[in-house]
């Protein structure tokens, strides 16, 4: 940006290319005109858009023009020499003048200048006594990327059409351009298909709805039949609503897992009898569908269906994710066509049906895309695939020639946590805050210039297992879709975090006006914790300019007599920290509490033979001599690192030789989430930090309902300088249960030496 919009009062999400601000303002008004020249169609229902968006507040009805008005006049035109998408924009104390090359780039400008209107434009009832005024500036901008998304599951529950709407339009207001609406799932079918009116009867309906955490044992139920789908119309009607917010709405069908809800309607497309129902509780199933002629008869007249409902996309997404390979396994079929195709497995079984569907569905002149699960067993020829897993997905389909939408776990997962609060609502798991989704970078630096065009964007994923209304998935959703789309649309040499934030500050008023069930965990205290020679340094910052940190260390609540932070607090022993920010004397923040155990170990330096898988490694190899222990009731907090398919090997430098009685640990213990119990620790000692010698072991692996696990290896008063733990991690799922044949999770938290 050729200036700052912040100090310039330009509060633009996202930022735009390019903003000069100027003197003064165009007074919206009663008398205020459209020109729309050559009354092009695409113009038009721009031109409508726009008298719409404002009515409501204004009560202004703006008269629409193809004559050469000279003042008080908004003009919006089309001029090839734009880039696709990109505008101009240029505000005038007379004028208002848009030019795009397309009507999708004068779209953008329109959202841009509604952000520069005051927020009370969204207001849904007239609002008095306000000038409608916009500031002077000159905006240039377009897109960094082309493919901008967000995606909503409506499988594991539904919402109606009404919110879908709303969906779109928050996804229009902050420039995003791809809706992937996620259909059908093993708990539920959402899409009419006319064909096969069971989905509609059967599989769209559940008997009862996990209650709690899939984690939480035994299972509980509510016993309450739940579901509902949409129908063709109200998919017509969508697809309509969206294209007109220039959004196009990407289906997708799951094949061929995550699709138990499909056979407990048609149990003649499995590999094995049954029964089946629609599925009442959350991760992954065994039930998938059999490679048979009749399954893909099925597919393929529902892939017909889909196509004419959805006749703006060029996609058609069908899922490849998380399918077990037991039933392939013990399948006489399966086995014998894996030997009549020529096939390594079951994983090139899975491939075979991917490029079979993907044949099809290309002789219908649609792509497919699919989860980064497609790569295993050799990638359909002109998929697209979407890079769920990490980045590792991503780069191995660009380098061989496939376009990418990266939308890691690490940064893009929102219906993980947002906040390190026990008072958020529950999630999932995981930890992914507002920066960390700000802060992510769709190419990935291995990658090299040729090879990094094949990356299209990004796109958010709300699954929602644990979010069962609306007010919910806003609530998880906003803001971090709008941080995902700075990231998407904004150039990368214009992104500033702390810009940003203040930005967000004022958009939450606009949120507001259209009520948006929003976070705002904007002013939540950042805590980092960093070694020194006497222990710890505690930072503590806050995003609000004027404002200031209180403080307490005896874990009472901070008032406006606490102590003011001004510098570090050096943690020497145990203790608990409170802080909340303050306005003056007014509190604005909710308590953020850090509650210290020292050990010999806290604040020395550590280091990892492999780190931390970087979707669980928020805290960095630090968080795991830091004095801090991880929540005990979810492992997405910023204390507790993961890692999968590796073992936790650590050196910690205790600084001096010291006796060790013992070390005590702490695992989390999640199966249905693929985190399980390690097999062992060893505890090793050495003086100069090349020989180890073996000071202890424990055997740790149990089954055990309690989320985690506190071990503690005493060592009996052994003495050395470096002090060395290695965990060995569980390996393999056993095949039949969630996540079998994959590798566990190994979760950990804080390494306390005494």
């Amino acid at each position: 940006m050729e200036q700052n919009q912040t100090t310039n009062n330009i509060q633009v999400i996202p930022a735009p290319s390019s903003i000069i601000s100027g003197k003064g303002f165009f007074n919206l008004n009663a008398s205020t005109k459209l020109r729309l020249p050559n009354n092009d169609p695409a113009l038009l229902g721009l031109g409508d858009y726009f008298s719409d968006l404002i009515r409501t507040a204004t009560g202004f009805d703006l008269e629409t023009t193809n004559d050469d008005a000279s003042s008080n006049t908004i003009i919006i035109e089309l001029a090839e020499s734009l880039a696709a998408e990109g505008y101009h924009l240029e505000v005038t104390p007379e004028k208002i003048h848009i030019t795009a090359q397309q009507a999708a780039g004068a779209f953008y400008a329109i959202q841009t200048l509604r952000q520069l209107l005051p927020a009370e434009i969204e207001s849904q009832k007239a609002v008095d006594a306000i000038q409608w005024k916009v500031p002077v500036v000159t905006i240039q901008d377009a897109p960094r990327f082309s493919y901008r998304g967000l995606h909503l599951d409506v499988g594991r529950h539904f919402f109606p059409v009404e919110f879908i709407y709303k969906f779109i339009d928050l996804l229009a207001l902050h420039k995003m351009n791809r809706f992937h609406w996620h259909l059908t799932e093993d708990q539920g079918w959402r899409i009419e298909i006319k064909k096969y009116p069971k989905l509609q009867e059967i599989s769209a309906f559940r008997d009862e709805t996990l209650i709690g955490h899939y984690n939480d044992q035994p299972h509980q139920f509510d016993g309450k039949r739940y579901g509902g789908y949409y129908s063709q119309e109200e998919i017509r009607k969508v697809v309509a609503y969206a294209e007109s917010r220039f959004v196009t709405v990407i289906p997708e069908i799951e094949m061929p897992g995550h699709s138990l809800a499909v056979l407990a309607a048609y149990p003649e497309l499995a590999c094995h009898e049954g029964p089946f129902k629609t599925g009442n509780k959350w991760g992954i199933y065994n039930d998938v569908f059999c490679p048979t002629e009749a399954t893909f008869e099925f597919l393929e007249n529902v892939i017909l269906e889909v196509i004419e409902l959805f006749p703006n996309s060029p996609y058609i997404h069908i899922g490849g994710d998380e399918t077990p390979k037991l039933q392939w396994k013990n399948s006489a079929f399966c086995q014998q066509l894996i030997k009549e195709q020529g096939l390594k497995d079951e994983h090139g079984l899975q491939s075979y049906f991917i490029q079979r569907m993907e044949k099809f569905i290309n002789s219908k002149g649609k792509q497919i895309i699919g989860w980064d699960e497609i790569l295993e067993g050799g990638l359909a020829p002109n998929a697209t695939v979407m890079s769920w897993q990490g980045i590792e997905g991503g780069i191995a389909a660009a380098r061989q020639g496939h376009d990418v939408i990266m939308s890691p776990t690490s940064h893009c997962y929102f219906d993980y946590y947002q906040s390190r609060s026990d008072d958020e609502p529950l999630a999932i798991g995981g930890y992914i805050p507002l920066d960390k989704v700000y802060n992510y970078e769709p190419i990935p630096e291995e990658l090299t210039e040729a090879e990094s065009k094949h990356i299209l964007g990004a796109q958010g994923n709300l699954w929602t297992e644990y979010i069962p209304t609306g007010e919910k998935a806003e609530y998880m959703v906003y803001p971090r879709a709008i941080a995902l789309a700075e990231v998407v649309w904004s150039q990368l040499e214009n992104k500033d975090y702390d810009d940003f934030a203040q930005r967000l500050s004022h958009h939450f008023k606009r949120l507001d006006e259209l009520n948006v069930n929003y976070a705002n965990h904007i002013l939540d205290i950042e805590s980092k914790i960093t070694p020194n020679e006497n222990g710890l340094n505690l930072s503590m910052t806050t995003i609000h300019p004027t404002a200031n940190i209180r403080f307490t260390t005896d874990g009472s609540e901070p008032s406006s007599t606490s102590s003011t932070y001004n510098t570090p607090l050096v943690i020497a022993n145990d203790q608990v920290v409170s802080a909340a920010v303050f306005e003056k004397d007014e509190k604005i923040s909710r308590t953020s509490q850090l509650d210290f155990k020292m050990h010999k170990a806290a604040g020395k330096t550590i280091l990892l033979e492999t780190p931390p898988a970087p979707a669980y490694s928020l805290g960095g190899k630090q968080a795991l001599i830091n004095g801090i222990r991880g929540s005990s009731q979810r492992y997405g907090d910023g204390e507790w690192l993961g890692w999968s398919g590796a073992d936790l090997v650590a050196t910690i430098d205790l600084g001096a030789s010291e006796v060790v009685n013992s070390v005590q640990m702490r695992f989390f213990n999640g199966n249905g989430q693929w985190i399980y119990l390690p097999k062992k620790v060893v505890i090793s000692l050495s003086e100069e930090g090349e020989n180890f010698k073996e000071a202890g072991t424990l055997n740790v692996f149990e089954e055990t309902l309690d989320k985690t696990k506190t071990i503690q290896v005493d060592l009996g008063e052994k003495t050395g300088r470096f002090l060395r733990v290695q965990v060995e991690r569980f390996g393999l799922i056993p095949d039949g249960l969630q996540g079998g044949g994959h590798e566990a999770w190994l979760f950990v938290d804080e390494i306390e030496v005494n």
